[in-house]
């Protein structure tokens, strides 16, 4: 091994020091095969990595062989660059044709242990899926650098099912694929990493669904698609996904690609561009050659707003490199030819600066070093004989980037606001900080501003004084004001909403003290602009439980069952909207606790009830009707299916931000066919009916989804059936349970499904809670699982010792009362069966006072802290706060409950509260 160009590799790069002690014998290896001193092919780096992981079929093995591949060819390329053989182009291109590799990869061995759960996905015409892998990024341009994550989005062709024993959607393989295609090469493990993935690009961002139809996908860009989109899919490129990624790819072309010469690219550039300037500052990382100004990111923008003002007649600006596009720019007359040299030149040189940051430990960072022996590897790496004389080039390269950036893009500022409010403006003026002072003049001096139309700058403009005015008569005018600003700039192209709130004055009085109470509240209107037909109408009393049904019902059947988008669309502007309604009369109307929970829950249970209907008459339409226990056929009145409800949904105590606790069971023959054209097993019947109702309540949508849910608290959780027989249930129950899974079942109670169903679950429920139980035994398991529970979810010591109490996890909050509650019905309801009648916390404790197990006062005062634990955690989720607060508030509230648990559940705990 060459002793000359090691020491210059070791001196490059901390990471590769570690790599060499590691992998020694395997590096020596690799040298001796040349693979240091010539470029490899994509072939090439195909069959490597085909090679390494040949017949390898355990998956710990496999990720591990990765790994250390992975480390290998980085310590390869490092060499190179460090020794100068190789280029910015070669070497990015090799990073990205192993990134590929490694996709195709994981995505094949992924697949296998799905096709043997669930069978192969089929469209419902009988053609086979596949996931198509899109790449974005530097990976879709094939730009990668040393350190660089993977951008990616999930696809497929077209809807259907699997056809194993275990049925699953296409969407739900695709999703299960993709998870494990990810975990395989992002999971961090003894032996590192292999490429970290970055999903948030796909439609809808986070949360949304990992994998998306060609159907759906299409229908987003062209209804939702925005204009820094455009942007991203500049460099999209099909990794793996065959004809129909292909197929793919071509209809995002028009989205991205204008017919016609498309100057609102500048507008999208502005943005993107003003909100990276915000990013930086707030960050201080003006030393970033990535972000910074004169920095790879305008080199980008340049060569990318040309692309989408010119690409779609210019069909030569539509490659995803950026040399390529480039040197484009300047045969085609659009740059002249100094322009194309100095950025071109800025660019290779930036971003061989950039790999030089990244190889000394393998960071995913663009900024320069500040640690003195840092900078003198960099500068050795670069030939630079001081960091002075780098700056010196540095600065002078990036300064060209930022004439060339300056002379692109010109700013114009619009107009000051119409003087007619100029004197409620003076009003706030000594109100407001300078923060929220900014806020305002970037509002009226911003892109969005400029982009309206004439029509609804005026009508803002009219609006403008009505809200300074109700600002002003608010009890805190710079909170409501800067709350409320998102808001204005999400509807002011709707201008109805606008003029709806100039002529209901109580209206926007009641939107301004809304938001001076809960930001919570403004942050979805600005989502969902769409709530504010209900908001501007609302009476502002908690939802009827009656109401609330017709009103579902009444939607739902204006739709027709094959119209899945727009059901989907109804269920979660149902959701949304009572919600709503619920949180403005508990902030204007401050209805009890208590109520607001009865709402909450019961705009869950109607919103869970419709959604099984749903979901039941979806596959009973595609495979008729199974049968029940007896024999009977099930239908849409003895559905033989029941959801089950736990946690905050059982105990009828839902707050704003819950999520569902459920758990399905079914009493139909699992052996028998259903009785329509296409049959399947009674079990297969359930198993689709959970899998559509989950799809269904969890979905994200424009509309967001309508609600989370969480099945873990299921037999044998998260490796047992999504769905379970009664029968199966009642001896898992009383044959392999835990305590704890007991403790949950306190909380539990039918929501949704079959009437005789729902009263078979509820008798098994009394009887298992009232099974004769060791109350020391109960006790001490009840102790260990609230232990556990506050060493994982409860404050640290250094947050105790500095006077943070979690409301509901720390010693003496709501898991506490909770708990005793639990143990109550567990270690006495043998005796004493009416204290298993109840799910929700308050009537247990308030029968386990009529049962004389507790003292009447011990109740009285047990409840009063719960009810004010659960109302400040209210509160605390409109305002969009954690459940961290001042210890001290609470020293007495805690201290009754403290005493109590030491009385019924530990004698050696301390009640001296702060002393946990």
């Amino acid at each position: 091994m060459n002793a000359a160009q090691l020491q210059k590799t070791l001196t490059a790069s901390e990471y590769a020091e570690r790599v060499l002690r590691l992998h020694q014998t395997e590096i020596e290896q690799d040298y001796a095969l040349d693979q240091f001193l010539k470029p490899l092919s994509t072939a090439q780096i195909y069959q490597y990595v085909e090679d390494s992981i040949a017949e390898i079929s355990d998956e710990k093995r496999w990720m591990q062989i990765m790994r250390i591949l992975r480390a290998r060819l980085m310590f390869r390329w490092i060499w190179q660059d460090a020794n100068q053989l190789t280029d910015v182009i070669g070497l990015t291109r090799e990073l990205s044709d192993f990134a590929d590799a490694c996709i195709c990869a994981a995505k094949a061995f992924a697949k296998i242990p799905l096709v043997a759960k669930h069978g192969e996905p089929y469209s419902y015409n009988g053609k086979l899926q596949d996931l198509i892998v899109v790449a974005m990024g530097k990976l879709g341009a094939q730009e990668l650098n040393l350190s660089s994550d993977i951008d990616l989005i999930f696809a497929f062709d077209e809807q259907g099912e699997t056809n194993g024993r275990k049925c699953i959607d296409v969407q739900q393989f695709c999703i299960l694929w993709g998870q494990k295609l990810i975990y395989l090469l992002d999971h961090i493990s003894a032996e590192g990493f292999v490429f970290r993935v970055d999903m948030r690009l796909r439609p809808w961002g986070d949360g949304s669904a990992l994998a998306i139809s060609h159907a759906a996908l299409e229908k987003y860009l062209s209804q939702h698609g925005r204009e820094w989109e455009r942007y991203a899919w500049i460099k999209a490129r099909i990794v793996t996904g065959g004809a129909e990624g292909d197929d793919l790819l071509r209809m995002t072309r028009p989205f991205v690609f204008r017919k016609y010469v498309d100057y609102t690219a500048f507008e999208a550039m502005r943005e993107m561009k003003s909100m990276i300037e915000r990013e930086v500052n707030r960050r201080n990382i003006t030393d970033d050659i990535k972000l910074g100004a004169g920095g790879i990111r305008e080199v980008e923008f340049i060569v990318q707003v040309f692309q989408l003002i010119y690409g779609g007649s210019k069909l030569e600006l539509q490659d995803r490199q950026c040399l390529v596009s480039l040197a484009h720019l300047g045969e085609v007359g659009l740059l002249d030819i100094e322009a194309v040299s100095d950025l071109e030149d800025a660019y290779l040189f930036l971003r061989r600066v950039e790999h030089a940051i990244q190889a000394l430990n393998d960071q995913q960072t663009q900024s320069l070093p500040l640690d003195e022996d840092h900078r003198q590897r960099m500068i050795d790496t670069l030939g630079f004989e001081s960091w002075e004389a780098f700056l010196q080039v540095l600065n002078n390269k990036r300064t060209k980037v930022v004439f060339q950036f300056e002379h692109l893009i010109k700013e114009k500022g619009i107009d000051s606001p119409t003087e007619n409010f100029s004197q409620l403006e003076q009003q706030l003026d000594p109100l407001l900080d300078e923060r929220a002072k900014n806020l305002v003049h970037e509002f009226w001096h911003g892109h969005a501003i400029k982009k309206l139309p004439a029509k609804a700058v005026n009508r803002l403009t009219e609006f403008w004084p009505h809200l300074v005015q109700a600002v002003l008569q608010s009890n805190d005018p710079q909170t409501a004001l800067i709350r409320l600003m998102p808001l204005v700039e999400s509807i002011m192209r709707r201008s109805v909403y606008l003029v709806m709130l100039i002529e209901s004055k109580g209206a926007l009085q009641r939107l301004v003290k809304m938001a001076t109470v809960s930001p919570w509240i403004c942050e979805e209107l600005t989502q969902y602009p769409v709530l504010l037909d209900e908001f501007l109408t609302m009476d502002f009393e908690l939802p009827k439980l009656q109401d609330l049904e017709d009103s579902l019902r009444q939607q739902l059947l204006r739709i027709e069952l094959e119209q899945i988008e727009d059901l989907m669309r109804v269920l979660r502007l149902f959701k949304k909207s009572n919600v709503l309604a619920v949180a403005a009369s508990d902030v204007l109307a401050e209805s009890p606790l208590m109520k607001v929970s009865d709402a909450l829950t019961d705009i869950a249970e109607v919103s869970v009830i419709a959604t099984l209907n749903l979901a039941y008459r979806t596959v009973a339409k595609r495979h008729g009707y199974p049968l029940n226990m007896e024999g009977g056929r099930c239908s849409l009145e003895d559905l033989a299916f029941a959801v089950i409800g736990y946690g905050k949904v059982g105990g009828i105590e839902l707050g704003y931000g819950s999520d569902l606790d459920l758990v399905f069971i079914h009493y139909m023959d699992e052996q028998a066919d259903t009785d329509g054209h296409k049959p399947i097993s009674g079990f297969e019947f359930a198993m689709r009916v959970a899998q559509k109702f989950i799809s269904f309540m969890t979905t994200q949508t424009l509309d967001g989804r309508v609600y989370e849910v969480d099945t873990r608290l299921r037999p044998s959780g998260e490796a047992g059936l999504l769905v379970t027989s009664l029968k199966a249930f009642e001896q898992y129950q009383l044959k392999n349970a835990w305590i704890w899974e007991h403790q949950a079942l306190v909380r539990a109670r039918s929501i949704a499904g079959d009437v005789l169903l729902r009263a078979k679950f509820e008798r098994l429920r009394r009887e298992i809670l009232t099974i004769p139980r060791d109350e020391n035994k109960v006790r001490q398991e009840v102790l260990n699982m609230r232990e556990k529970m506050k060493d994982h979810l409860g404050s640290s010591n250094e947050q105790k010792k500095h006077g943070i109490f979690h409301l509901k996890q720390d010693a003496g909050g709501i898991v506490d009362i909770e708990f005793m509650a639990q143990y109550v019905v567990l270690a006495w309801s043998g005796t004493k069966p009416d204290l298993a009648h109840y799910p929700d916390n308050v009537r247990i404790l308030e029968d386990a006072a009529k049962a004389d197990c507790l003292s009447s006062d011990d109740v009285s005062a047990l409840i009063q802290a719960y009810l004010s634990e659960r109302a400040e955690s209210h509160r605390l989720a409109l305002a969009n706060q954690s459940m961290q607060v001042s210890a001290a508030d609470w020293h007495d509230t805690r201290e009754i409950v403290c005493k109590l648990w030491q009385r019924l559940i530990d004698p050696t705990a301390s009640f001296a509260v702060g002393r946990e």
